[in-house]
């Protein structure tokens, strides 16, 4: 297998993998399990995989004093990312929350133009101007889909929380922590948001017993987090990181898969063309990305 077969294949991988959030979320939720309890188990046990992954490859755990600050804020917006789009799930279709989610390179354009004065292309204003029409269809979808006001919200902070995140780790020193350091740091500096989410871990809710609760707890933790940051590095390695973009629209797709078949879900002609107009957006910013 050449590098480049290895790089595709990764690629569509990751994208898949972390489609899979919701599949293994919303049974939990419907369990009776709220959403920090969940993403507390989840950022945990993908802690402590991921631990156990570095310290068996001999990865670097060292951070130096001086980013710990940076590194802390970074965590916060990493686990505010998860907190606001599981808890939109809980108030619109599973499959438009990962479609609007997919705007986060578009937050990414806006922020760089904004705040380090990078030069906005014409290209890019028009993938802005055509992902806000596939917002606004899939703001009001039609009949049969489920969307809230609070839903498209959630969403939308979401992807800006980890544009921001994305952006500081690009624009600050502690772009030469390697991706499995920086992840693994992620991780746990998140778990600050759930400490006071939970009173301290007070209020975290057991895992109901069963056999399907585990098997979402360590879905959660192994299959949208470990892999897909695992795939999704590497394969940026063998192919670059414009043709990696272009395959996450594998995830919006995959999250509407699972919302339809699984959850049955409704999708509405407004929302393909919501859809639709929304992947061509990042499509069009990430092709012409430096041109004109």
């Amino acid at each position: 297998m050449t590098q480049t077969t290895k790089g595709y294949i990764l690629g569509a991988v990751a994208a898949v993998s972390y489609g899979t959030n919701p599949l293994f979320a919303v049974p939990l939720y419907e369990l009776g399990m709220d959403v920090s309890s969940v993403l507390f188990y989840r950022y945990v046990f993908a802690a402590m995989i991921l631990g156990a992954i570095m310290w068996m490859r001999g990865d670097s755990f060292r951070l130096e004093r001086r980013d710990l600050p940076l590194m802390v804020i970074l965590g916060i917006f990493f686990a505010l990312s998860s907190v606001l789009l599981f808890e939109a799930y809980n108030y619109m279709d599973v499959g438009l929350a990962s479609t609007l989610l997919f705007v986060e390179p578009v937050f990414i354009a806006l922020i760089l133009w904004l705040f380090y004065r990078e030069r906005i292309s014409l290209w890019t204003i028009i993938s802005i101007a055509i992902c806000l029409a596939g917002v606004a269809f899939l703001c009001n979808p039609g009949k049969g889909a489920h969307v809230t006001a609070t839903g498209i919200t959630l969403v939308i902070f979401s992807a800006l929380a980890y544009g921001l995140y994305m952006v500081l780790i690009n624009k600050s020193r502690i772009r030469h922590l390697s991706g499995s350091t920086l992840t693994f740091y992620s991780l746990m500096f998140g778990l600050i948001v759930f400490a006071a989410r939970t009173d301290f871990f007070t209020a975290v809710q057991p895992v109901p017993a069963g056999w399907l609760p585990w098997a979402c707890i360590i879905g959660i933790s192994v299959i949208p987090t470990i892999v897909s940051l695992m795939t999704v590095a590497i394969s940026i390695q063998c192919i670059g990181s414009v043709p990696v973009a272009i395959l996450g629209a594998l995830e919006p797709i995959t999250g509407i898969m699972f919302g339809v078949l699984m959850f049955g879900e409704v999708l509405t002609v407004r929302a393909i063309i919501g859809i639709v107009l929304i992947i061509c957006a990042v499509m069009t910013l990430v092709l012409t990305k430096g041109k004109i």
